[in-house]
């Protein structure tokens, strides 16, 4: 018996969880776009922490259930290769990096939560046997988020995309700012129109 407790934990064990219910209002952000969709930046627990939002004419349940249905992600987020569940609440998810960089990939264990008018889908970063690293992908170790939904009306729904942006491997510190803002938009851009279809 303690032989499989030690083989599912040694199998299945969380890197680091970053956790974002630290961050707040009063957070310094630095604010990289101010459009229709909002993306700002600021340094948490030593990761650099992005976040993009923007209102959606569309309901939290419509919204909602894009964002936890991870099986399709490459069908909605254009840059993701392969979403693979691992466990109920597990998911390898590999992306694809423009030329001449590596593709990125990652585990994450996942969560949602429902309170009143808002929903979250939070994830942190997990190892897992099911899933060693690959040739020709950086494995981001770090990889976390949250996506929070805030119901305006029946019809509109704040959106919110936070994420530690950390690209590590081949990627440039002086490319990360551009990297981010082009990762806001197209994560809303492509959710949008997953909900148009």
């Amino acid at each position: 018996m303690l032989t499989k407790i030690l083989l599912f934990i040694s199998s299945f064990n969380l890197i680091f969880a970053l956790d974002f219910s630290g961050l707040d209002a009063n957070q310094d952000w630095k604010v990289l776009q101010n459009g229709k969709v909002i993306i700002k930046t600021t340094h948490y627990l030593g990761f650099p922490i992005c976040t993009a939002e923007t209102i959606l004419p569309f309901s939290l349940k419509s919204i909602s259930a894009v964002v936890e249905n991870v099986a399709e992600y490459p069908n909605v987020f254009l840059r993701v290769t392969r979403s693979k569940a691992l466990e109920d609440d597990v998911v390898h998810i590999m992306l694809d990096m423009p030329f001449p960089f590596s593709g990125r990939d990652y585990i994450i264990k996942y969560n949602k939560h429902k309170f009143g008018s808002a929903w979250t889908f939070q994830f942190s970063a997990v190892e897992h046997e099911n899933a060693p690293p690959e040739k020709g992908h950086v494995r981001l170790i770090h990889a976390a988020g949250e996506w929070k939904l805030t119901e305006i009306n029946p019809n509109e729904t704040k959106v919110a995309y936070t994420w530690n942006g950390e690209l590590l491997g081949d990627f440039p510190e002086w490319g990360l700012s551009r990297a981010w803002v082009t990762q806001g938009n197209e994560m809303m851009a492509w959710l949008n129109d997953a909900l148009r279809d």
